[in-house]
């Protein structure tokens, strides 16, 4: 087999690929074998027809179909692999000759990994806010532990905001009732914004027993973007009564014997936090500033896979009906055409930068450990609330374990040069970051620990987030 490789443009190529029909033989052995179990001829048992038998009865074009689709991914991949193309995506096959009994030739057009020239570092500065903490946060943090700890009152007054209501929904539009929009004895948070826009407004002032009409429109379903007359009883009211913060609190909601130590480990908690915030943001504006300093071809093809990916998610909860996802984003404010164009800026983004941190990760050989890829998954397989076990069977079969794998390696790849760019805070003061991106080989690890400490912010590791954009694709370029 003889292979010529053509360069298209930085992000595309053509391979030319020849190949005598000598070495198709093997081939045509398993053409033979397959056509003869799908061909009765009589005299002969299933699959036992010699082949001139069975080109004489069925003819020699369908031998010559089934070993031109089988032969030509397999050359084409043995091509790829001697020429040292770095592929992306799926090929374009055309076949551009062929002679029987002589030679098979085809091209393969593919887009490819381009050739990125990467900066020097040395003069690559950022600068993040300071971390400031005001008492009022962790006022606010002892709130949030006390209302776990609250119990629902009744009471006997109109709803008010932060009120828990019993409620009964009903809905129309133009006059028919709307059957996914009712509901009966739905327990509500008033202020939550977990319901209808307009619906707070409504039952604010409302006592018990009391029907409320408003107007609002639809966002999702088959009336999504359309007004919908909505009605909702006020079934019950409570309050939630939140306990004395207090020693005898702060004993019953923690480790702690007195209210002064609880709140001196939220504040420290919540200094952990906003640390981690910082360094997340030192990564962001790292890598905004390689994104802006670096050229990066981006391919086509991968870019319009990329789209599709992206457009797909977001219609899948209409069903995958375009006109009701356009009516609901209409309803919400938003322009078809803009939301177009920043799909594109966003996945065009996305795949720079995969491109971009994949060429790092190459010049700096970085690896990924088992016990790496094993703490990735399971940060992942937590997020969904999944078992990891699970989720590594989900992963395989969607053939996403090579896209994880990418994804920590990218996120390795951003956290060295991190740890080597010089990150000031609002103030002036050169930051530390070893405690979040590591010295070196301990930086998986201490990223990790970053992680835990920011899971309600849910940004991740500060390594682990190194690929966020990667991650919303799903590593597209590892497909």
């Amino acid at each position: 087999m003889k292979s010529t490789v053509e360069q298209l443009s930085p992000t595309r190529v053509k391979i030319n690929v020849e190949v005598p029909f000598d070495e198709l033989k093997p081939n045509f052995d398993r053409a033979y074998r397959k056509i003869a179990q799908q061909v009765r001829i009589p005299g002969f048992r299933p699959g036992k027809a010699p082949a001139r038998v069975l080109e004489s009865r069925i003819g020699r074009a369908p031998v010559l179909d089934e070993v031109i689709n089988e032969a030509i991914p397999a050359k084409y991949l043995e091509a790829v692999r001697s020429s040292e193309v770095r592929t992306l995506g799926q090929p374009e096959f055309e076949v551009t000759k062929l002679e029987d009994r002589e030679v098979l030739e085809f091209t393969a057009e593919v887009d490819v990994r381009p050739e990125i020239t990467l900066p020097d570092l040395d003069d690559l500065t950022v600068s993040v806010d300071d971390v400031e903490l005001d008492e009022s946060e962790v006022d606010e943090q002892l709130d949030q532990l006390r209302a776990r700890f609250g119990v629902l009152k009744g009471v006997d007054r109109p709803a008010e905001n932060g009120d828990f209501v019993s409620i009964d929904l009903s809905a129309t539009v133009d006059g028919e009732e709307v059957p996914d929009a009712s509901t009966t004895g739905l327990s509500y948070e008033i202020g939550s914004g977990q319901l209808v826009e307009g619906i707070d407004e409504a039952i604010i002032g409302a006592n018990e027993g009391e029907t409320k009409t408003f107007t609002t429109k639809l966002v999702a379903g088959e009336h999504a973007g359309k007004d919908a007359e909505v009605t909702v009883k006020v079934n019950s009211i409570k309050e939630r009564e939140l306990p004395e913060a207090d020693d005898e609190f702060a004993q019953l909601a923690s480790e702690f014997d007195t209210l002064d130590e609880l709140k001196a480990d939220l504040r420290e908690r919540l200094l952990r936090m906003k640390r981690v915030q910082q360094g997340v943001q030192a990564r962001d504006k790292v890598l905004e500033e390689l994104l802006n300093r670096v050229e990066v071809p981006v391919p086509e093809k991968v870019l319009e896979a990329e789209i599709a990916n992206r457009k797909h998610d977001a219609i899948h909860p209409f069903d995958h009906d375009e006109e009701a996802f356009k009516r609901s984003l209409e309803a919400q404010g938003g322009n078809p055409e803009e939301w177009e164009k920043e799909v594109r800026e966003e996945a065009e983004r996305s795949v720079r930068t995969q491109l971009l941190l994949d060429a790092i990760a190459d010049a700096r050989d970085v690896s990924v450990s088992d016990s790496e890829l094993t703490e990735r998954i399971i940060y992942q397989a937590q997020r969904f609330g999944m078992n990891p076990d699970e989720y590594v069977q989900r992963a395989q079969e969607a053939g996403q374990l090579g896209a994880i794998y990418a994804d920590v390696r990218r996120g390795k790849a951003l956290a060295g040069v991190v740890r080597e760019v010089t990150v000031t805070d609002a103030s002036g003061q050169t930051l530390d970051l070893s405690e979040l991106f590591g010295t070196g080989d301990d930086s998986s690890q201490a990223a990790d620990s970053a992680s835990n400490e920011d899971t309600a912010s849910d940004e991740g590791s500060s390594e682990d987030g190194a690929s966020k954009d990667a991650d919303e694709s799903s590593s597209t370029t590892d497909r």
